[in-house]
């Protein structure tokens, strides 16, 4: 086994309630759906992908008035994903809870008995899936891959983190650290203010990061980045290589979807694939994919849920290989 998890870091809930600016929002008269305040639930701290995607979202509907109701949303960050999500079970019947996925969606169940996969709760869609930046401090004396790989191969291991326990970002350090043969202990994180705090006090060696959440310091240098997730080279950060570029390929990406309860009613499944299709067709949500690198792709329903298998299926393989399993 090539790596050692180190117990993870807790975060601080923030609640934020946002209202809606009115309007009828396809719920029609009273009664119908829908008609009752929204309670989201973001599965992880603030400033990370998933928290990002959630309010840019809610930002949109609000803008475009087409939740008639208010809109509650609320981190509530914890095992991985493990205790919004498990928040969003207890909630089984229900048209008014809803939540954004992320790759723990699919890898906490692996690891953890949560008592729930995703085929318990109800699909909406998925919209984009997202790449990481591998980066160390930007005080270090490591500028390229080639530098990392040679300080790590000397190491009897270094010390990485990521958000989630067993998750994509815990993947991507496996396969990193396996093609290029150096050992890897794990620190999970919930946040991602706290892995970047965690990285510039010299508590970790290395990271990976969301582009959107990890841009800003890049530009101001705090941190460097080694190496693109994606397949091809990020516009905005054109010399930075790609894992392809080193020999690396099949890096998976963070899926980003939309779920409700579990047996949540037809009526208000349809209705948020209704809303979602509005809003992915907004300049606003055009501008976050570009804005936060992410590459668009969309399914609803079901096909979903379909492509969540596929993956569920690549992922058990690479963590039982990596015996994390």
């Amino acid at each position: 086994m090539r790596n050692r998890i180190i117990a993870g870091i807790g975060a601080v809930t923030l609640t934020i309630t946002l209202a809606a600016c009115g309007g009828d929002g396809g719920g029609g008269e009273a009664g119908e759906y829908p008609s009752d305040e929204l309670d989201w639930t973001i599965a992880f701290g603030p400033g990370g992908g998933n928290d990002i995607m959630a309010r840019t979202m809610v930002d949109i509907i609000n803008q475009y008035e087409l939740y008639p109701e208010d809109i509650r949303l609320e981190n509530r960050e914890g095992g991985s994903g493990a205790t919004g999500w498990g928040y969003l079970l207890n909630q089984r019947g229900s048209g008014y809870g809803i939540s954004t996925t992320s790759g723990s969606f699919i890898t906490t169940p692996l690891q953890a008995d949560t008592g729930w996969t995703y085929e318990d709760f109800t699909p909406v869609g998925l919209f984009a899936t997202d790449d990481a930046l591998f980066v160390v401090p930007g005080s270090s004396d490591i500028k390229t891959w080639e530098d990392w790989v040679e300080f790590a191969s000397g190491e009897e291991s270094v010390v990485v983190g990521g958000i989630g326990t067993i998750n994509v970002d815990f993947i991507i350090h496996e396969l990193l650290a396996e093609a290029a043969g150096y050992e890897i202990e794990y620190v999970p994180f919930n946040e991602e203010g706290q892995l970047q705090t965690a990285l510039l006090s010299g508590s970790l060696d290395g990271m990976v990061s969301n582009t959107g959440s990890i841009l800003g310091q890049i530009e101001a240098k705090e941190v460097t980045p080694l190496l693109f997730t994606g397949a091809e080279a990020l516009p905005a950060l054109p010399d930075v290589p790609t894992g392809v570029d080193k020999g690396i390929e099949n890096l998976p990406a963070m899926p980003r979807g939309m779920i409700l309860p579990p047996d949540a009613p037809q009526e208000a499944q349809d209705w948020w694939i209704k809303t979602m299709k509005e809003v992915v067709e907004t300049p606003e949500w055009q501008e976050y994919i570009e804005s936060n690198y992410l590459t668009e792709k969309i399914l609803w329903g079901d096909e979903f849920y379909e492509s969540l298998g596929t993956t569920v299926n690549d992922f058990t393989e690479i963590l039982t290989e990596a015996g994390a399993l």
